[in-house]
Parts: structure tokens; C-alpha cells; sequence
């Protein structure tokens, strides 16, 4: 028998194309949550930010798509009312792209009373065939990023259904959207979305909706146990520890905020960062290796979450993200770590 195949020979196969699935439940549900106005949380730095992460979390650990939207929706609400432009806001589902490949950009091609015109092509539009609204990063004409407010149903505006090979978070359909002389709105002033103290404060909670997914995941691994079993306890132990660790980090990070509301949070949310995308690979390792086969082929909330989760987790950039705080720590003080 020839073990080796020709070159080439199921390459075709192998590449084949992961057809786009849009789930209409999951805009019904996001807009369940809206009518039920499961969306209005306490806005960052304003004295509950840790109850604001705790809905985030939440949501995160029943489904990570319905998060998606439901994260990008309420950020909006919130950089809305930090940018003082509450009066945009307007009924639907509404969505924050602010990712900037190199390769993709839109420009601010013209200026109005009516409003601005935008030419070019974002990526990585998170929700984009099921959202109304979306805020987005537009470059202005010193090349500077201004933020700005879009409806999506308009002639300008034109979806892809092309490129998302996503088998995790598949239902979110991240992809490209393109921008033809389209009607716009400017949210604050050109660098004010980098600059405002809200930027930061939304990258922590985040990391509070990565916790929540690895929660939920921890406790099928808790209800799951029966007999004791030393090597099912000593993942459930491994488990407990690196989500203590992480909410501890969570709830003092949430307290800060609210304590320094208008300060730089960069140093204190990239350490939170750092503390839960840890913790959530400690958990994915360990509840998988505790579990086995069955909750990934049988169970479809574990099965959803523990395909999601592992994609979700790479909105951190891992070690480019630990070398930013690295940097960060290195300019501090001596005594930093001093209980």
C-alpha cells in the first residue's frame, strides 16, 4: 500500500470553504434584551462599574455571541454618553468597530452640514449582519481617527458575506463592511475615542466577559462531580484558584475605577487582563481534561462555550499585550509588588 498521498491531493478539501450561518434567534434575543431593557447598566467610573461587569459577565457565560452584541451595544450607549452625543442614539442594535488592519481603512471623504461622507472598507465588523448601528473609527483629513456614527440600512453601505471561516463565535459574523460615499455622523472630537478615560474602562470589562464564559464552564465541571475522584478534584481545585485569582483582580480594578474615574486605567486594566486571560486557559485546560469527550459532543451550552471561548480569549494580543505592560511596570516605582 503507497502511504504517501500525491502532493496536493485533498488540498481542495482541506480548504474548503465554512458556508456563513446567521442565526435569526440570536437578533431576537439581543432585541429581548433591549425591550427588556436588560441593556441599560450603570456606565463605567460611575460608582457600580463592578455591577456593570457582573451583567457582562453574565451574559457571557450563557452565550458569547449574544454577548458580542451585547457588549458592543452597551459600550455604544456608553461611549455615546461619554462623547456627549446621547442624542445619536437611536432604537435598534448598535455596534463599536474600531479594529484597523493596515490593509482596511475608512476615510472621511467629505464634510457637510448634512453630516460626513465615508469611502473605504472596515474589517473585523463584529455583528455586522445583525446590527442596525455601528460607531467606527473613520480617518480624518490630517489622518487623524474620528469617531463616528453610521446607519446601516443605507445604499452606502454594503455588507460582506465572504471571508468569516470562523468555527468558534461563528454566529457573530465579523466581516468586512464597505463604505461607498455613506452617511455619517461625528461622535466628539478627531483622537478623542483613544483619549477619553472610557477606552480602557471598556477593555476591563472585557476581560470581566472572558471570566464570565470561563465561570460557566468551570460549573459544569462542579455539577458534573460525583464520587470523589482525587484527579477530578485536583482540577476542580486548579479550577477555583485561577478563578479567585481573577475575580479578586476584577473586583479591584472595578473599585479603582470608580475611585479614579478620570484617570488613565491603561496600567490597572492590562494587569486584569493579563490576571483573567490566564485564568481562562487554566480553565479551559483543566475542565477539559477533567470532563472528557461527553459535554463536547452531548451538551450544547458547554459545547457552544468551550468552541467560543478559546476565539473569543484572542481579543487579548497575548504577548505583544504582556509586553505593553511590561513596559508600563518597568517605569514604576521600586516597592510596587509590596503587600
Amino acid at each position: 500500500m503507497n502511504s504517501q498521498l500525491p502532493k496536493d491531493a485533498l488540498s481542495d478539501f482541506a480548504q474548503r470553504p465554512i458556508a456563513l450561518s446567521v442565526d435569526d434567534n440570536l437578533r431576537q434575543a439581543m432585541l429581548r434584551c433591549i425591550d427588556q431593557r436588560l441593556t441599560e447598566l450603570p456606565l463605567p467610573g460611575d460608582g457600580d462599574t463592578l455591577g456593570r461587569w457582573q451583567v457582562l459577565a453574565k451574559v457571557a457565560g450563557m452565550d458569547l455571541a449574544l454577548l458580542k452584541l451585547f457588549e458592543g451595544h452597551t459600550d455604544a450607549s456608553a461611549i455615546l454618553e461619554e462623547l456627549g452625543a446621547g442624542d445619536l442614539q437611536a432604537p435598534g442594535i448598535w455596534g463599536v468597530w474600531a479594529a484597523e488592519p493596515p490593509d482596511a481603512k475608512v476615510r472621511i471623504v467629505e464634510r457637510s452640514p448634512a453630516g460626513l461622507r465615508l469611502q473605504g472598507r472596515k474589517a473585523w465588523c463584529s455583528g455586522a449582519l445583525q446590527v442596525d448601528h455601528a460607531l467606527l473609527t473613520a480617518w480624518d483629513e490630517q489622518d487623524q481617527p474620528q469617531l463616528v456614527a453610521v446607519k446601516l440600512d443605507q445604499p452606502g453601505v454594503i455588507l460582506s458575506e465572504q471571508g468569516w471561516q470562523a468555527v468558534g463565535m461563528a454566529q457573530t459574523a465579523s466581516v468586512d463592511v464597505h463604505f461607498d460615499y455613506a452617511l455619517a455622523y461625528p461622535v466628539g472630537a478627531s483622537g478623542e475615542y483613544l483619549s477619553r478615560p472610557g477606552f480602557w474602562q471598556g477593555g476591563a470589562g472585557i476581560a470581566a466577559a472572558w471570566y464570565g464564559a470561563a465561570q460557566a464552564l468551570a460549573e459544569h465541571l462542579r455539577s458534573s462531580r460525583g464520587r470523589s475522584d482525587p484527579h477530578a478534584d485536583a482540577h476542580l481545585g486548579a479550577v477555583d484558584a485561577a478563578l479567585y485569582g481573577a475575580a479578586s483582580s476584577l473586583r479591584e480594578c472595578a473599585a479603582w475605577i470608580d475611585a479614579y474615574p478620570f484617570d488613565n486605567a491603561q496600567l490597572a486594566v492590562q494587569r486584569v487582563r493579563a490576571q483573567v486571560e490566564a485564568a481562562v486557559e487554566a480553565v479551559l485546560h483543566h475542565v477539559g481534561r477533567a470532563l472528557g469527550a461527553g459535554p463536547y459532543c452531548r451538551n450544547p451550552h458547554f459545547a457552544r462555550l468551550i468552541a467560543d471561548l478559546p476565539v473569543f480569549i484572542r481579543q487579548s494580543h497575548a504577548e505583544r499585550d504582556l509586553a505593553g505592560l511590561g513596559r508600563l511596570v518597568a517605569a514604576l516605582p521600586a516597592g510596587e509588588w509590596s503587600l
